[in-house]
């Protein structure tokens, strides 16, 4: 079965409900998923597009939906989070470091947790910092070894790959170069794995 690999960017508001549940899912479902962190911002950057800055109606809407969604899920959160986030590169640099290195899944879910239950704007030093000792990782060394040229580097090669994959958003799901967007699309991806259509 091919693996599906899952496209995320902290930073995102609805990959929030992705992180936070996947793991349950994959062993519900016996699937695979690759976590890919990348830099959104650029993406939509580059496609000038910005979703809820000064969008006061459509912010309000995306917090509530979230809210519910995660009702559904059982996932704690206390919302509004702190929203957008101050270093969202940052973050993600660290969550790629820490996925070659075999611990950027738990940073990601605890970051998540910080940002999302506790109110720490999660491109912070503080939130970052507290989501590496969660991890068991030296603070001082991990940011160090994130800000180097060549993690910055390797987030800059993700993002143009998920770029050339056709993702535009986060998070979203590829299986057989088809693009999945958004959390709720979840179930299509399983379903182009196992059938090679949605279902």
């Amino acid at each position: 079965m091919p693996e599906i690999d899952f496209w995320f960017s902290i930073g995102s508001t609805y990959s929030f409900l992705t992180v936070m549940r996947l793991d349950d899912w994959c062993a519900e479902n016996d699937a695979t998923v690759v976590w890919r962190p990348f830099n959104v911002r650029t993406v939509m950057s580059e496609q000038q597009n910005i979703p809820f800055a000064g969008k006061p109606v459509k912010s309000a809407y995306m917090w509530r939906d979230i809210e519910r969604r995660a009702a559904k899920y059982r996932i704690h959160a206390n919302l509004p989070a702190p929203y957008p986030i101050s270093d969202l590169a940052l973050a993600n640099q660290v969550a790629l470091l820490g996925m070659k290195d075999g611990w950027g899944k738990l940073f990601t879910q605890n970051l998540y947790r910080i940002w999302f239950e506790e109110g720490i704007e999660a491109g912070s030093e503080s939130a970052l910092s507290e989501a590496l000792l969660r991890c068991q990782q030296d603070p001082r060394l991990a940011l160090a070894r994130a800000r180097s040229p060549d993690t910055v580097s390797a987030l800059e090669a993700e993002t143009d790959q998920a770029t050339r994959l056709g993702v535009f958003g986060a998070p979203s799901l590829v299986v057989r170069g088809e693009v999945f967007w958004g959390d709720d699309r979840l179930d299509d991806a399983l379903s182009w794995v196992r059938v090679g259509h949605v279902i």
